[in-house]
């Protein structure tokens, strides 16, 4: 098995991810080193940010660290509201939520992967049900057939099985027929 430490650079601290770095450094893809560069671990014991219609103000704000126009724009949100142009306000909101609550109410694709899961479990029962009938299942017992049930009632009604409120009191003797 081959180790899997950077080659350069000794010592602990970022070792996974100058690796991960290097992994993908030869890549072409930008996309694919944009993605090696972005492993990190989060902290669970922080309140997580979460957009919920239920839950209209989230434990935290969505942005957490803040560039110099973010700060900027807290530090006008401090004063009157109505000194605030349109686009900072909504700039503030963003600040604060990723997604309005339309945005959030937005209808999603995902009852196609549900319904696809559900087809595939349903097809991959009647599989498994066709296999049964065909391998496992003895073959059906003659009394299955219609000729052995015809002939089953034929003899019941020979018999004169229950006439009085039964089988054979729906049977009209004399006209050979049923009432």
């Amino acid at each position: 098995m081959q180790d899997a430490r950077p080659e350069s650079g000794g010592g602990s601290g970022s070792g996974s991810n100058a690796f991960l770095r290097k992994a993908c450094a030869g890549t072409r893809d930008p996309q694919q080193r944009q993605h090696a560069d972005v492993s990190q671990v989060a902290d669970m014991s922080k309140p997580m940010y979460c957009d919920r219609v239920d839950t209209p103000l989230p434990d935290r704000a969505y942005k957490d660290e803040l560039s110099a126009a973010d700060k900027s724009l807290k530090q006008k949100e401090k004063g009157p509201w109505n000194q605030l142009t349109q686009e900072e306000k909504i700039a503030l909101y963003r600040l604060m939520f990723r997604q309005t609550y339309p945005e959030m109410k937005q209808p999603t694709a995902e009852w196609k992967t549900v319904m696809g899961g559900v087809f595939i479990f349903l097809g991959l029962t009647g599989l498994v049900v066709w296999w049964q009938s065909v391998y496992v299942y003895p073959p059906q017992p003659r009394t299955f057939d219609s000729e052995w049930q015809a002939k089953q009632v034929q003899r019941m009604l020979d018999m004169k099985v229950n006439p009085v409120e039964g089988f054979s009191s729906k049977w009209d003797y004399e006209k050979g027929h049923w009432k």
